[in-house]
């Protein structure tokens, strides 16, 4: 999310620099909603609180075959719930890239009327959604294959709205070669970039090119002068808050940086958003359905924008490991998968069947799955989460044997069911159901 400009001292990225702070070990806590409500850091819970919670999995799961997913439907609701009220009356989109589960989709958007519309990772997964009977799909990446765009040109002709994000003419011309062949026309989002350019230091993500109302303008314009396409709204994404963490334990200095650099950042995405919002509507004359901001990471920084019409989430629902780093916020571990001990090379470490299960993007220690419980356990330095097997240290209190679950949490959200068919649902000391990934329904989309 931190990038290095033209040149750092010592020819170094920032985000390197940052970085190191999330090789900390990760606390997992379990809050009460009115400890939620105050909790500004990581405060963890008596170690023999965790472990009662790992004899209340180890038993719920104890004829499981394991490896085995599972989401935790008492504490999804804690995070719904929480999500649903940090909102103050805006839109949550859900990032369907963060959950990848159609039952669990379902699931969120039923439990508050602020839940509206999905924000899909590739077109072919919106055409997808849409066959299972889902609406208001936004694209929250370009596409440029025909066949690709074929397929939003056909939910779109079936009724549906599917609005494809763009950032470029050419991809508008795209669009429109397509959306002519279908006789219809597509909606378009554009895509603002919001990361924060530095001396040296590009603070966000290389998305966009659209920064400004001069970049927007021709797009509108040519926009404004199509027949087969139109504009629905437009995204603006502020990874460097919604996606940076800033409380890393033991990492003081670092945490300060960031804390500084997203407040800097924080009046510039807000003027530069409304600029554009007000010159589209007013200027231009274009009515904006959807002013999308934020992720998980922003939602209180993203609410204040009067300009904002929603804000997506999705890591948030799930709550995996990155997000136990945030000052503002803090979410229960609702997804973790179980790996099975088989075999004990030394009296405290435990070797599992599987397990290695690593998140995307730039690589580090903080992209590996980490143990959850028993609390106190962790992975050996020098293997990690392995492919076919994964040696965990414990010395905790607790007896562990071959055949007993260790309980991981993965580093992103929804990444982890793309290694599992379905998922175990918990409520209340039970297993009460079992639904499909996208994995299980036969979908890989990337």
């Amino acid at each position: 999310m931190l990038h290095s400009g033209a040149s750092y001292p010592n020819r170094t990225s920032y985000f390197a620099c940052i970085k190191d702070a999330a090789m900390s070990t990760h606390k997992e806590v379990f809050l009460t909603t009115a400890q939620q409500g105050s909790l500004s850091s990581t405060t963890p819970h008596p170690p023999e609180q965790l472990d009662a919670r790992y004899e209340y999995y180890r038993e719920i799961f104890k004829t499981r075959r394991k490896p085995f997913a599972f989401v935790d439907l008492d504490l999804l609701q804690q995070n719904v719930e929480r999500i649903a009220t940090q909102a103050e009356g805006k839109h949550i989109r859900l990032a369907s890239k963060s959950i990848r589960s159609t039952a669990i989709l379902r699931r969120i958007l039923e439990a508050n009327s602020c839940f509206q519309g999905i924000m899909c990772f590739t077109t072919r997964e919106a055409a997808f959604l849409a066959e299972q009977g889902f609406d208001d799909l936004l694209l929250g990446y370009p596409t440029w294959n025909e066949e690709d765009l074929a397929e939003i040109a056909r939910v779109n002709a079936q009724g549906k709205r599917a609005v494809l994000m763009v950032d470029s003419l050419e991809q508008i011309a795209q669009a429109e070669r397509v959306a002519q062949q279908f006789a219809v026309r597509l909606p378009l989002c554009l895509d603002i970039d919001m990361s924060l350019p530095l001396p040296g230091l590009h603070f966000g993500v290389w998305r966009s090119p659209l920064r400004t109302i001069a970049d927007v303008r021709p797009l509108v314009e040519h926009i404004q002068g199509s027949e087969h396409v139109l504009l629905d709204g437009i995204m603006g994404y502020e990874a460097q808050i919604a996606g940076v963490g800033d409380a890393f334990a033991g990492q003081r200095a670092k945490n300060t940086l960031v804390r500084l650099l997203k407040r800097r950042s924080l009046p510039d995405i807000a003027r530069r958003r409304a600029e554009i919002v007000r010159y589209i509507q007013e200027e231009a004359g274009l009515p904006l359905r959807v002013v999308n901001g934020g992720g998980t990471g922003s939602i209180h920084t993203t609410r204040t924008e009067a300009a904002v019409t929603e804000i997506t989430v999705g890591s948030g629902f799930y709550s995996p490991t990155l997000f136990d780093n945030y000052q503002a916020f803090r979410y229960q571990p609702a997804l973790g998968y179980a790996i099975e001990i088989v075999r004990r090379p030394q009296p405290q470490i435990y070797t599992c069947q599987g397990g290695g299960y690593t998140a995307s993007g730039a690589v580090g220690l903080d992209k590996q799955p980490q143990p959850y419980l028993p609390k106190g356990a962790r992975l050996d330095p020098m293997e990690g989460a392995g492919e076919v097997q994964t040696p965990v240290h414990y010395k905790g209190a607790l007896a562990l044997h071959p055949g007993d679950p260790i309980f991981m949490r993965h580093a992103k959200a929804g990444e982890v069911c793309e290694r599992f068919t379905h998922l175990l649902l918990v409520q209340s000391g039970t297993i009460v159901d079992e639904v499909t990934t996208y994995r299980g329904d036969g979908k890989c989309f990337l």
